[in-house]
């Protein structure tokens, strides 16, 4: 059984360990995991986009990604988030908690339960970031010299697009933080499993038009660059301890009626 998981979006993709390859059947489809042993225990390691980076946000398998985790055992959950800022506090570069999100996808599962199930269920979002590991996080970020801007809410879009002007502009007014496109469902899944989730936002960019400046890929991987190897061994060094669920309600926060 293995209890605990890191997810990587862009540019973060790998641990520089030696890692095995586990292939994880789900009724929603497969889903090829690494995984890398640390000390006695296993981690899962899953590139949300592929390998190749061949996977666009809308099309990524999030619910069999999520059961395929829920399958092997994990518990636990670190993900880290490529994000543009709409914030004049935070800025490319930056590395931010995410403590909120607001769904602005159209066209995506909404729920790992699907029709054959027979009962309904409804799921508690107040604190769809698992408290426990932000803190935990938190507390171990200076140890890697990782300075945390603040808290944020995160806005995920559908993509693959950009956004336009104006919907930056509207994201602003009604409290949005910092911008992606594929935090959602991904965190509703894993809160709807039970398990505990948390993201670290990494800032590659200010969002369009909120600087004036346009989106490069080069300004897009140097902020990853900096930040992407030392959050994955502080999520590797968090895994070391012990964890439990009894500080959260993550694992109750699903009920059917």
């Amino acid at each position: 059984m293995i209890k605990k998981a890191i997810i990587g979006g862009t540019g973060v993709y790998n641990t520089g360990e030696h890692s095995d390859t586990l292939t994880v059947y789900t009724k929603f489809g497969d889903v090829e995991l690494n995984i890398v042993k640390n000390g006695e225990e296993s981690i899962a390691f899953l590139a949300r986009h592929g390998k190749n980076h061949s996977v666009p946000p809308h099309g990524i398998n999030y619910r069999a990604n999520m059961l395929a985790l829920k399958q092997i055992g994990v518990k636990y959950i670190y993900t880290t988030a490529a994000v543009g800022s709409c914030n004049h506090n935070y800025a490319p570069g930056d590395v931010v908690m995410i403590d909120d999100f607001i769904d602005f996808t159209k066209l995506r599962q909404v729920s790992i339960f699907d029709e054959s199930e027979d009962s309904v269920y409804h799921t508690d979002m107040s604190d769809p970031y698992c408290k426990n590991l932000r803190n935990l996080f938190k507390n171990i970020a200076n140890k890697y010299d990782i300075d945390i801007k603040g808290n944020a809410v995160y806005g995920c879009t559908e993509g693959p697009r950009f956004e336009t002007k104006a919907e930056i502009k509207y994201y602003n007014q009604i409290g949005v933080d910092v911008v992606g496109m594929t935090n959602v469902p991904e965190v509703v899944f894993a809160k709807e499993l039970g398990m505990c989730y948390s993201t670290v936002g990494i800032i590659t960019n200010w969002c369009t038009g909120f600087k004036g400046d346009d989106i490069t890929l080069h300004d897009m991987q140097a902020a990853l660059a900096d930040n992407k190897e030392k959050i994955t061994r502080a999520f590797i060094e968090i895994f070391s301890s012990d964890l439990s669920q009894e500080n959260c309600m993550c694992v109750e926060a699903t009920f059917k009626l």
